[in-house]
């Protein structure tokens, strides 16, 4: 005898998701991550003129890198409001760029429409991570570019979801997001669907006043710490706190006096086959 897996109701999540991302500002997180979208459209080798997406934008630091370096560019988030913060951002720099609502998983485009896909810590979000790396390799030409930028399981983010998991169970049967931060993960998602793929691990430095100021921040503006403390009770909530707490001080590389804390991310340049 063999038990029947049930394949998870990904819609319901997303759905979830979607209103968890809706909540809280991310784009006052994603600001402080804007070397990442840099580094990354220097990883890719960037050209000026290419088509470049950007999926699950979030607030657009690889769409306004992108474009700053003068790549024709489409952003794509499912979440209309950090569409605009997007938005606002590239008008502010007075640059051209092209904005849509799209799901990571059902990309509104042709086959082969683009010269480069990127996203920043926003499609390893997906529930269906299979079909979410099916959709970036669909839409790439052939001899194209896959660029991602992912929270690795052993890193500070990493660690700071299953935290949270620990108070809030995440959906049964979703992958944890932080496996798009592992090469050996991403070999099987991509599969023989790319001819190479270059990985290197860097290290992005969260620098807040404190632990607390840490807290204050993620805990108002980032949907996922937002919609944990949420769902508890008083004494779930200050328990919660412990932790995080705890977790931040044990990375912390500021001292008494600021918080500095390492979170190593996995930056990878796959090649369309």
């Amino acid at each position: 005898m063999t038990a029947t897996q049930t394949q998870p109701d990904f819609a319901a999540i997303k759905s979830r998701q979607q209103a968890t991302w809706s909540s809280g500002d991310y784009a006052v997180i994603g600001t402080t991550l804007a070397i990442t979208g840099e580094l990354l459209c220097e990883a890719v080798d960037l050209r000026a003129g290419q088509q470049v997406l950007d999926v699950a934008a979030g607030n657009g630091n690889a769409t306004i890198a992108a474009a700053r370096r003068w790549a024709e560019v489409t952003s794509t988030d499912y979440v209309p409001a950090l569409l605009e913060r997007g938005r606002a951002k590239a008008e502010a720099e007075r640059l051209s760029v092209a904005f849509q609502q799209a799901d990571a998983e059902e990309l509104p485009f042709a086959d082969a429409s683009f010269d480069v896909v990127l996203s920043v810590f926003g499609v390893m979000f997906t529930p269906n991570q299979e079909q979410a790396a099916s959709e970036l390799l669909r839409v790439c030409r052939p001899g194209g570019k896959v660029g991602l930028a992912s929270w690795t399981p052993e890193g500070f983010i990493g660690n700071l979801f299953r935290t949270i998991g620990k108070h809030v169970p995440p959906p049964a049967g979703v992958k944890p997001p932080a496996l798009w931060g592992s090469e050996a993960r991403l070999r099987e998602l991509f599969g023989d669907g790319i001819a190479h793929l270059a990985v290197n691990r860097r290290t992005f430095t969260f620098r807040y006043r404190s632990a607390a100021h840490w807290i204050d921040v993620f805990r108002n503006y980032y949907g996922p710490t937002l919609k944990a403390f949420a769902a508890l009770d008083e004494a779930g909530q200050a328990a919660l706190n412990a932790d995080l707490t705890e977790l931040i001080e044990r990375f912390n590389r500021g001292g008494a006096e600021t918080l500095l804390v390492p979170s190593e991310y996995l930056e990878v340049v796959a090649t369309r086959r």
